[in-house]
C-alpha cells in the first residue's frame, strides 16, 4: 500500500470511528473503490485497518485520560463495568479470529455488499435512540447487566456496516444514561475492545510475517488516524450533546442503497 493510499485510509478512519458511520465499513468500500479506479488490490487490509484503530485509539486515551486515570486508580465499579461489557466483542471476536478460515474471515469482514447492508441498519438505531428521551443516570450508575447489554452492542460493531460508537452510544441512550455519559462509557468501552484486536492481530503478523505494507507507511497512516480521529471525536461530543446524532441516519441510509446497487449490478 502506497503512502497516499494509507493517507486517504487513515482520514476516512479518523472520521468515522468516532461520527458514527462504521469506520470498518467505510474502509472496506474505501479500498473497493480504490481497486475499481486501478489501484493493485490491498491483501493486508485487516493489517491496515487495525494499525488505523490503534491511532484513534491514542486519541480516546489521550482526550478521556482524566477518566481513565480515576478509573484505574479509584473507580473499580465502572472498571469492573468495562471488563463485563468487553466480553461480547472478545468471545465473538476470538471465534471469529480463530474459529474461521482466513477466506472465510475475509468474506466476513472485508465484504463490501455486507458492510452496504448495515448502513442502514445504523441509520436506524441512530434514529431511534436520539428520538428517546434524555436519560438522568450516569454511566458510574449502570449495572452489570446493562454494562453487558452496552456490550452485546459493541459486539455488532464487528460487521462492517455498524458503527461501534453509533451502536453503542445508542444502546446507552435506551438504558437510561445521559447523552454526555453515555458518549463517555460508549468510548471508555472501546479501549479494550480496539486494544484487545490490535494485539491479536498484531501477534498473527510478527508470526507469519505477512506484512506487505512497509512500517513507515503504515506508522504515517497511524499518526494521520491520531490527529483526524482526535478532532472528529471533539465534533461527535458536539452532536451529541445536541441530541443530533439522527442527523447522520440521513447519509448512512443512502449510503447503503448506493453500495448495495453497486455491489449488485456493477459488480
Amino acid at each position: 500500500m502506497s503512502p497516499f493510499e494509507i493517507c486517504i485510509l487513515a482520514i476516512i478512519q479518523g472520521l468515522t470511528e468516532f461520527l458514527p458511520v462504521s469506520s470498518s465499513g467505510h474502509l472496506v468500500v474505501a479500498n473497493a473503490v480504490l481497486e475499481s479506479l486501478g489501484h493493485p488490490p490491498t491483501e493486508d487490509l485487516v493489517e491496515v485497518n487495525i494499525v488505523l484503530h490503534l491511532g484513534t485509539l491514542l486519541a480516546i486515551l489521550v482526550h478521556y485520560r482524566r477518566e481513565v486515570f480515576r478509573m484505574l486508580r479509584s473507580d473499580w465499579h465502572v472498571a469492573a463495568c468495562i471488563v463485563i461489557g468487553t466480553i461480547p466483542a472478545a468471545v465473538l471476536g476470538v471465534l471469529i479470529k480463530k474459529g474461521l478460515p482466513d477466506e472465510l474471515q475475509a468474506r466476513v469482514l472485508e465484504n463490501v455488499l455486507l458492510a452496504g447492508c448495515m448502513f442502514p441498519i445504523t441509520a436506524a438505531l441512530l434514529w431511534f435512540a436520539t428520538r428517546h428521551k434524555d436519560g438522568e443516570s450516569d454511566y458510574p450508575q449502570l449495572s452489570f447487566g446493562t454494562a453487558f447489554g452496552i456490550g452485546v452492542a459493541q459486539a455488532m460493531a464487528l460487521l462492517p456496516g455498524i458503527s461501534r460508537s453509533g451502536s453503542t452510544i445508542a444502546a446507552g441512550l435506551l438504558t437510561g444514561l445521559r447523552r454526555e455519559s453515555a458518549a463517555t462509557f460508549a468510548f471508555l468501552l472501546a479501549i479494550p475492545a480496539i486494544a484487545g484486536a490490535g494485539v491479536l492481530e498484531g501477534i498473527d503478523m510478527l508470526e507469519a510475517e505477512s506484512s506487505t505494507t512497509p512500517a513507515v507507511t503504515l506508522l504515517l497512516g497511524f499518526v494521520v488516524s491520531f490527529l483526524v480521529g482526535w478532532g472528529a471525536l471533539l465534533l461527535l461530543i458536539r452532536f451529541v450533546r445536541q441530541g443530533k446524532l439522527s442527523l447522520f441516519s440521513y447519509y448512512l441510509l443512502p449510503l447503503g442503497i448506493v453500495v448495495v446497487a453497486w455491489q449488485l449490478w456493477f459488480s
